[in-house]
């Protein structure tokens, strides 16, 4: 993985971000020698974090649906439901 200072960001950025779209690999960026961030594609980002939530979110509604499901189950018998409905 290519390491970029701050300093030689600030000062080439067009210059990494084409390598970036070059390469598609990601470019650890650090401050002071400490990693401190790291430049991915879009390509990417939308692979691990937008597809990722969008299929969290699928997941959740899903899990909400099926819940809401079973809490309506009845446990008594429909022959049951409509003797107490007769009867009241």
């Amino acid at each position: 993985m290519k390491k970029v200072n701050a300093l030689e960001l600030r000062q080439s950025m067009g210059k990494v971000i084409d390598q970036l779209l070059k390469t598609g690999e990601p470019i650890l960026l650090e401050k002071g020698r400490n990693p401190v961030a790291v430049l991915i594609s879009i390509r990417d980002y939308e692979e691990r974090f937008v597809e990722k939530e969008a299929a969290d979110r699928r997941r959740k509604i899903i899990e909400d649906i099926e819940n809401m499901a079973r809490s309506s189950y009845s446990t008594e018998s429909a022959t049951d439901i409509i003797h107490e409905i007769r009867n009241s």
